[in-house]
């Protein structure tokens, strides 16, 4: 957690009061954390330092960010904000939430924290294949994991798509109006069905069988093929989809869908009453521009809970 942010840590045997305990510290979570001080509730966040924006090397869609920002810098900034409007910003993990008299109580490694109403805002992890040096060639531009952020930064590159064939193809035609020069990249010939092969070659989409591993090169990655054939990409997008981070939701009754998101109604409220979910945590389209909406949404919805009385 940024050093010019407090940190207010507790011993395993203190109990913590609040309004609103926030799970996770995210652009979501924070972004609640500070609607909810400015609307003058007590409000701990508790953060276990894995937000997935923390991954961005540089983001030019966030609005107010012409030059664009980094995932880290703009956490900084909403860690900073949400600590002037008074919230406590936990380093930490929440093992479990149940239910007590008047609320919750959570159970952290940095101690017990009691509060009226839970925010929810845990996020998900991509998957990723293999690749060497993943975590820099992310922060590099040369890995991408959402073209609806960065396609635009892709202009003419020459682009492999990775994964499920659906996935894969539903990715490599979106990525279609940045550049003419998509691959989709397969493992073995039946990974892509006739079907996908067919709308690929209609969309002028690439496939690539018989793909064996990347390896870094001077500019982007070399992919190797089975035959010792090599091809040259510029940036590699994986569209192998994302675990959603559901486990707490679930161990607390909260109803997920199929696909392990939090189903929420048009408040961010869950099925558990006084529990609400905002972020990547909620089947919706993950941006941090729609996670900053579902916060002041479900923020003002909470505050309005208790100016009338309604928890």
């Amino acid at each position: 957690m940024d050093q010019s942010v407090r940190k207010r840590r507790h011993s395993a045997s203190s109990v913590t009061d609040a309004d609103v305990l926030i799970v996770g510290g995210g652009p979501a979570g924070l972004a609640a954390a500070i609607y909810l001080g400015r609307f003058r509730h007590r409000v701990v966040v508790v953060d276990a330092n894995e937000a997935r924006a923390m991954l961005i090397g540089e983001s030019r869609n966030c609005p107010g960010f012409p030059e664009g920002i980094s995932g880290a810098d703009l956490l900084r900034r909403l860690r900073a904000q949400a600590d002037k409007y008074g919230a406590t910003l936990v380093q930490g993990q929440v093992s479990s939430i149940e239910p007590t008299v008047g609320g919750f109580g959570a159970e952290t490694n940095t101690g017990r924290i009691v509060a009226r109403k839970i925010f929810l805002a845990t996020g998900i992890v991509d998957l990723v294949p293999a690749i060497p040096g993943l975590r820099e060639a992310i922060a590099g531009g040369s890995v991408r994991l959402c073209p609806v952020c960065d396609g635009y930064e892709v202009i003419d590159h020459r682009i492999a798509v990775i994964g499920e064939e659906a996935k894969a193809l539903r990715e490599a035609m979106f990525l279609k109006q940045y550049t003419q020069h998509v691959t989709m990249l397969a493992r073995y010939l039946p990974d892509f069905s006739v079907s996908t092969r067919r709308v690929a070659m209609e969309e002028h989409i690439a496939i690539c069988d018989a793909f064996e591993r990347f390896v870094p090169a001077d500019s982007g990655y070399d992919a190797l093929l089975e035959d010792g054939e090599v091809r040259h990409f510029d940036v590699i997008y994986p569209a192998m989809g994302c675990q959603v981070r559901s486990e707490l939701a679930l161990a607390m009754g909260v109803k997920c869908c199929d696909d392990g998101y939090v189903v929420v109604d048009k408040h961010q409220r869950t099925s558990v009453e006084g529990v609400y979910a905002i972020g990547d945590l909620v089947k919706a389209l993950n941006q941090i521009a729609v996670a900053f909406g579902q916060a002041a949404i479900a923020a003002t919805d909470a505050h309005n809970d208790f100016a009338l009385g309604y928890e």
